[in-house]
């Protein structure tokens, strides 16, 4: 099978923000911020260009009730909660209080934080506190990795018939074909997963680090 896909070189990659994913001040300082003080953990982050499809995506849906599982410091959950209907919510689900301390000023520089909730505290147990009904449309997972089955046996029966997951780093720098470490071998699983769920219809993309797509059925 021939393939079309490009290499994304620096050059392409910054050609591909400056044509349709370019963030604005708000985002560029969560950006530089992140950099600064979380060096280490600054990978976490969505690329610019992942950031601008979220917004796309979560309009596209005409999404109303979403959730974020992994917040970080914000930038995904910025970028839905500037692409719900209007009156909709975010709820968020993350374990560090340091971390979405970040995100919360964002989100109130931005003026999305009356959309946002914020629940701390292992989402393995806080997603359960959801109601049990179809009721969500759109769900972003980017937690840890061995978690992702826990999350997708959580959210699946609670999103409304054609509603969106969408999960990030399903690629993990193409070591889904060759796992390197505990974390690979879980996402290459949990693709292996996704691929086999009837109540799904899953498209893989290689957009950064690979963002698996699922409508619901």
């Amino acid at each position: 099978m021939t393939t079309k896909s490009l290499p994304l070189t620096p050059e392409l990659h910054a050609y591909v923000v400056a044509h349709g994913s370019t963030p604005d001040e708000v985002m560029r300082d969560l950006v530089e911020e992140t950099l600064a003080a979380l060096p280490a953990e600054a990978r976490m982050q969505v690329a610019p260009e992942q950031a601008a499809f979220l917004t796309f995506l979560t309009r596209l849906v005409g999404a109303r009730r979403a959730v974020e599982v992994g917040t970080f410091t914000g930038m995904s959950s910025l970028a839905i909660a500037r692409g719900l209907a209007e009156g909709g919510r975010l709820t968020c689900f993350d374990i560090s209080a340091e971390y979405t301390d970040v995100a919360r000023r964002y989100w109130a520089r931005a003026g999305v934080d009356d959309r946002i909730e914020l629940r701390i505290g292992p989402a393995g147990d806080t997603l359960r506190e959801l109601p049990h009904e179809r009721h969500l449309d759109f769900a972003f997972i980017d937690a840890d990795k061995v978690g992702y089955p826990v999350y997708w046996a959580e959210l699946v029966p609670r999103m409304r018939p054609g509603g969106v997951v969408a999960v990030d780093n399903t690629l993990r720098g193409g070591r889904v074909l060759a796992p390197s470490n505990a974390d690979d071998r879980a996402v290459a699983a949990f693709n292996d997963e996704v691929m086999a769920d009837v109540r799904v219809e899953p498209v893989l993309l290689p957009i950064a680090d690979g963002l698996t797509l699922a409508r619901v059925r």
